[in-house]
């Protein structure tokens, strides 16, 4: 009998016959089909972030906001005056699963704290509908496996929010490491973070959160790290700090960490929830360096290589990836590594680091 991990054995086979995506140039990411039909989605979670992608959508040729699901009433009915779409479109978390009745709405765009993303994708997958899911992904490697499953045997789509997969200046650092312009990647370091405010906020919650810093913006900095080699680390070691004990006794407030790649690069990162300004990408290679700073935050971001500035147009983040993604799913267009398999190796990253803080800076081997 297969098991759901012979299933996934499957599916990341296939993957790896794919040709690589990465130099995947911009203009084909976020082309505008106009007689094509717009992808419909519904947002699950009415959060500030929520709203922001909603907002940027506007702007959109390709995607449209037509629903939202909520426990809050009253945020239900602010949305459907603001976005324009009918009462019906509107669900609670009790009648969330009456969606699949529905044929106004194709997607659900999850946007829940990171430890509801597993129970809304596969409560959204088994109502017929594509699902794109923030990151992190998950809370674990095991539930970010489940989400997969789900989706392939509902045959609905899985994307997770890796919004600088379509923004300019991260595709110009592909587009110059994978034509060769930088050389062999020598020495590359990914930082992120941030001074958290208001200490009863859900990220402090790690029933909720699933973690600290690392959860929530320590993943720039790993994938990061991994677009700018384009290859995936085999070992891990890191270290925490905590500089209040109170604040951060469910959580991780600061991790360092080094990630070893095949090639031998050892990439050193670092996140905090201790303090701002922290947000940098440096790749140095055999021809060239590309700087980022900023490098993860919604912008503007800059760059520059020892020739001078990267010049590249500011956009914004959520528009650019909400067009490309409506064509990944309407159009069947290849997604520039932003699926479910790319969201389940972030989160095996994790928690390989996770383990190495636990046994005091042990190197720990990624188990993909």
């Amino acid at each position: 009998m297969n098991t759901r991990r012979d299933f996934l054995k499957k599916i990341t086979a296939s993957t790896l016959a794919l040709p690589v995506l990465g130099s995947l140039p911009m203009a084909n990411l976020i082309a505008n089909h106009p007689n094509a039909p717009q992808l419909r989605v519904a947002f699950c979670g009415l959060g500030s972030y929520a709203r922001r992608v909603a907002d940027a959508m506007q702007s959109c040729t390709n995607a449209k906001v037509v629903g939202a699901i909520s426990g809050t009433p009253s945020k239900l009915e602010d949305w459907s005056k603001k976005y324009g779409f009918p009462k019906e479109n509107c669900y609670s978390y009790d009648s969330f699963d009456s969606i699949k009745d529905n044929p106004n709405i194709d997607a659900v765009y999850v946007t829940t704290p990171n430890s509801l993303h597993h129970p809304n994708t596969i409560q959204a997958a088994k109502a017929g509908k594509h699902v794109i899911c923030e990151k992190p992904m998950s809370v674990n490697v095991r539930e970010a496996e489940e989400m997969i499953a789900a989706c392939q045997t509902a045959n609905v789509k899985l994307l997770i929010g890796y919004r600088l997969h379509f923004e300019p200046f991260t595709r110009e650092l592909i587009r110059m490491r994978t034509e060769g312009e930088l050389g062999k990647m020598l020495f590359v370091n990914t930082t992120m973070g941030f001074k958290i405010g208001d200490p009863t906020q859900w990220r402090l919650n790690k029933a909720l959160a699933g973690g600290g810093a690392m959860m929530d913006v320590g993943i720039y900095a790993i994938n990061g790290a991994r677009y700018a080699t384009g290859e995936d680390p085999v070992w891990v070691t890191a270290q925490e700090q905590k500089t209040d004990a109170v604040k951060f006794k469910e959580v991780d407030e600061t991790i360092t960490w080094q990630m070893g790649f095949p090639s031998g690069l050892v990439a050193n990162c670092a996140t905090t929830y201790n303090f701002n300004n922290f947000d940098r990408l440096y790749a140095a290679g055999s021809k060239d360096v590309f700087e980022m700073s900023p490098a993860f935050g919604y912008g503007p971001l800059k760059a520059k290589t020892s020739k001078g500035e990267v010049n590249q147009p500011v956009v914004t983040h959520q528009t650019y990836q909400m067009e490309g993604m409506a064509n990944c799913i309407l159009q069947n267009a290849p997604h520039p590594n932003c699926d479910g398999l790319e969201g389940l190796k972030d989160m095996q990253i994790i928690e390989a680091i996770y383990k190495s803080v636990a046994k005091q800076g042990k190197k720990i081997l990624v188990r993909y």
